[in-house]
């Protein structure tokens, strides 16, 4: 029998789980196990980390060809699942292709959403759902994604603009809105063809329709996106050796922007700051995923303490709270119980500290990844200590769990007390990562670095960070971003090398 490169997982079942994320990586690893233990994931397949490695020795046109009889096979098999048919323009399936390395990288290789959309399959869509907001929301998002991540139109140096944003903006202004959610269907319709009309103006080619050439474009820019240059440096910075190759997982997409009773979240079974034992993280209404973990919208929080904490914080009324920036638990009661029961669960089942991604479609709860979280020093340590004391691991274990090098954060410089009260404070914002810093403000990564070079301290300020602002992060002595929760890549990748965010 020839190599299995194809692990597929769904309705309960699987035929991976998790033990076996060498093969698989973490994510690939993690949804088969989720789908053994009962958490409802959408059904979909994982191809392993040895035919990342593959792609590298012989190339592109060579793995198309091994894979292509799985793959078909696996296709099939969610469209059995899911009840509906991969590029079918009357009852069409959709699917995401994510990267995912046995070693956590967060935001470091590239993520595909909404894939299998054309003109016919969104016309089918919008008969289907009677929903063409949702439908054109879905797919201006991923002429997007797909353009940037597999056609290359991603800007490559702080004075390019990026083609896609810039066209959003104007169609924003054009209408007189400033939220991408407010757009109306015809601004979306017309992003569409815009999109595609600078795809076909940078690349010269036209914008690939056959939801089946998407697919193989999106999984082999995966493979190639462990390669990138913010990839190879976090692996560098977090001593993860290339030859461990990235899994690719396609699964059925389930839509958190198909209007008010759809979400999408991030959440931490315990906070990943200070390793208090609470449940926490934020979610916004009408969204996909990455408009949560990219900071463009700052989403709201789950639990009602979190938002009670958050709107003191931010100097905001409990009236005001209540009424316009609710929690999870108070605005979707049934989905935040049945969301907090799963996370108890998930971390009993791994003993450890869970960082989640959950969407909510028309009131249905799916997960679409768990893993053991990143943490601060200080976290790690309590984390630790609290398992030990609640029985769930022992106390070697505990002893393994603190890194070395993460312990040298319990003295990083914070704030003197005494001095803070005296303090004049200019602004306040989300403490994503706990510390104090104190530099010059620098605006881009590579000016951050080159500064840092030339011997200055830097505080680096942004709109929002993006991985490729990875060096920089690492060369400042902090971070601000104007935009963003908790739970934003900022704040996840701050947290995990210990800066100040």
């Amino acid at each position: 029998m020839e190599n299995k490169r194809v692990y597929t997982f769904g309705g309960g079942q699987a035929e991976g789980k998790a033990d076996m994320r060498e093969l698989l990586g973490g994510k690939g690893a993690n949804l088969a196990e989720m789908n053994l233990i009962g958490v409802p994931v959408p059904p979909g397949f994982t191809i392993t980390t040895e035919v990342c490695n593959e792609y590298y020795q012989v190339g592109q046109e060579k793995i198309m060809s091994l894979l292509e009889n799985e793959v078909t096979a696996a296709v099939a098999h969610i469209e059995k699942l899911m009840n509906c048919k991969f590029g079918d323009a009357t009852n069409p399936l959709l699917v995401s292709v994510r990267s995912g390395a046995r070693a956590s990288m967060p935001g470091m290789m590239d993520t595909i959403l909404n894939l299998g959309l054309n003109d016919e399959v969104a016309a089918g869509m919008v008969a289907k759902t009677n929903n063409p907001h949702f439908v054109y929301d879905s797919y201006r998002r991923f002429v997007q994604m797909y353009g940037d991540v597999v056609l290359g139109m991603k800007p490559v140096n702080k004075e390019d603009i990026d083609p896609f944003e810039k066209i959003i903006d104007e169609v924003k202004s054009e209408q007189g809105v400033v939220l991408d959610k407010d757009l109306s269907v015809e601004s979306l319709q017309k992003l569409v063809k815009l999109f595609k009309a600078a795809i076909k103006e940078q690349t010269g080619a036209d914008f690939p329709d056959s939801p089946m050439v998407q697919l193989w474009g999106a999984i082999c820019a995966v493979f190639r996106s462990w390669m990138n240059e913010r990839a190879i440096l976090y692996r560098k910075m977090e001593g993860i050796p290339d030859e461990w190759g990235t899994a690719v997982s396609v699964m059925a997409m389930v839509f958190g922007n198909m209007g008010d009773t759809s979400a999408t979240g991030v959440c931490f079974s315990r906070d990943a700051g200070n390793g208090e034992n609470l449940f926490n993280g934020e979610y916004l209404v009408n969204a996909q995923g990455e408009d949560v973990v990219a900071g463009i919208r700052t989403p709201q929080q789950i639990t009602k303490i979190g938002s009670q904490r958050w709107a003191e914080r931010a100097g905001i009324s409990e009236e005001e709270r209540a009424s316009k920036y609710p929690s999870m638990e108070e605005a979707m009661p049934e989905i935040y119980k049945q969301l907090n029961d799963i996370q108890d669960k998930l971390e009993k089942h791994y003993h450890d500290m869970q960082d989640m991604e959950f969407t909510v479609q028309e009131g249905k709860l799916w997960f679409l990844q768990t893993r053991n979280g990143k943490r601060t020093g200080t976290a790690m340590v309590k984390i630790a200590m609290d398992l030990v004391r609640e029985g769930l691991i022992d106390e070697k274990t505990a002893l393994l769990r603190c890194e070395p090098q993460k312990l040298d954060e319990l003295l990083h410089p914070v704030f003197d007390k005494d001095a803070l009260k005296k303090a004049k404070v200019i602004t306040q914002g989300l403490p994503a990562s706990p510390g104090a810093a104190c530099g010059q403000i620098v605006f881009f990564a590579d000016d951050a670095q080159q500064w840092h070079a030339d011997g200055h301290k830097v505080v680096m300020v942004r709109i929002e960070t993006s991985p490729e602002d990875l060096a920089g992060m690492s060369a400042a002595e902090g971070i601000l971003t104007a935009r963003g929760g908790m739970t934003s890549h900022a704040a996840v990748v701050a947290r995990g090398m210990g800066k100040c965010c």
